[in-house]
């Protein structure tokens, strides 16, 4: 026959051919009748109300204390399981949980008589703790795991904790009120401090941006003084190349100039050539050939009269002579103060020389025509010593 359980609950079949019995938590089994036997055990979790009353602690102070736990058989653990078996097998929740508290209640009574009412009511969780420890290690001997324990309630019958609650309510008073005094003092020096901090702020604050101003005049300085020089340098490099361009210009006039004044000086030149040409045709080549004429005709004449002007001849060879030599030392003289006026005139150049020549050159070929005019006449006048 087919057996089933929740997983509330577990099932032990003993009998033929079940040595040791089968446990099974939560589940199906077949069960020969007759031979084979089954019983169940249940699994669900027991919430106990561990009170212990009137126990006194380390100090001699009895206090009332109330816990919550929750208990179960561990279905899940096969030792643990078939422990609880052999410790509950044929009992009831009821029963199971009266075993559980019993058990629980004196490990309860036993950790608050080695504690004081202080450790209790102000570490709960220390207390909870201890009990869940003790309670567990001996309660796993049977099969039980605690699930959890909890301090209910501490309470006495002597107004113990109703005092220690008023000594500590006016200790916490008391702490309330040194800690708002100091909060106050704290807070006014605080309030000093951020005071002192802000106005060192503010100082501070004015300090930069006096450095600030300082070094934003510094540079604003430096900066002007840079653009100052760069400006004055851009000036003076404007001027200067000005002044470049313009003695580019005047150098370029100069140069022109100069090419004007060579080609006046070479025209000049020309004209001088020209002019001498013409002065070598018209004048010189005709008294040449006039003198060759008179020579010859003085010669002849001179044949005829050398007897009779020998001495006519003579004087007037002499004076000759010396309007020759007056005629010359003229000459010499107008020569040497041309060549003062030309040493005089160098720095007007060769222009200003070719001008002089120019302007004096017809001076100097009536004078030259001039002297040869008068020696032409005084050969005419005076024939020639008589040839043999």
């Amino acid at each position: 026959m087919f057996y089933t359980c929740g997983p509330n609950e577990a099932m032990v079949v003993s009998g033929f051919g079940r040595s040791p019995p089968l446990m099974i938590a939560g589940g199906r089994v077949f069960v020969f009748p007759c031979i084979q036997q089954i019983q169940r055990i249940t699994l669900n979790t027991l919430t106990l109300n561990v009170k212990s009353d009137k126990v006194y602690t380390r100090h001699g102070v009895p206090i009332s204390v109330t816990g919550i736990a929750q208990v179960k058989i561990q279905g899940q653990n096969k030792e643990m399981l078939a422990t609880a078996c052999q410790m509950f097998m044929g009992k009831s929740e009821p029963e199971i949980a009266q075993i559980a508290l019993e058990t629980l209640e004196g490990h309860q009574r036993a950790i608050i008589a080695h504690l004081t009412v202080e450790e209790i009511y102000q570490d709960r969780k220390k207390f909870s703790e201890q009990v869940f420890k003790v309670a567990s290690s001996d309660l796993v001997n049977m099969g039980i795991g605690v699930v959890s324990y909890t301090l209910k309630d501490v309470h006495d019958d002597q107004d113990y904790l109703h005092s220690l609650g008023k000594a500590r309510t006016a200790q916490v008073q008391k702490d309330a009120r040194i800690g708002e005094a100091q909060y106050k003092r704290d807070a006014v020096i605080k309030e000093a401090q951020a005071m002192q901090e802000k106005v060192s702020a503010q100082y501070k604050n004015e300090i930069d941006m006096a450095k600030s101003q300082r070094d934003y005049e510094l540079k604003k300085s430096a900066y002007d003084v840079e653009v100052n020089t760069k400006k004055a340098e851009s000036e003076m490099a404007y001027q200067l190349q000005v002044a470049k361009t313009k003695q580019r210009i005047e150098e370029e006039k100069m140069q022109v100039q100069v090419v004007e004044r060579s080609q006046q000086i070479t025209l000049q030149e020309q004209e001088i050539t020209r002019k001498e040409k013409e002065l070598e045709a018209k004048v010189k080549k005709p008294a040449e050939a006039e003198k060759y004429r008179l020579e010859r005709l003085a010669e002849a004449q001179r044949l005829q009269l050398i007897m009779e002007a020998e001495a006519e001849a003579e004087s007037i060879r002499m004076k000759g002579e010396a309007e020759a030599i007056a005629l010359e030392a003229k000459g010499r003289a107008e020569a040497e103060q041309m060549s003062k006026k030309a040493e005089a005139f160098k720095q007007y150049g060769e222009g200003a020389m070719v001008d002089m020549l120019l302007e004096k050159l017809p001076l100097v070929s009536s004078s030259f025509a001039a002297t040869l005019n008068a020696r032409v006449t005084g050969e005419r006048k005076a024939p020639g010593p008589v040839r043999p």
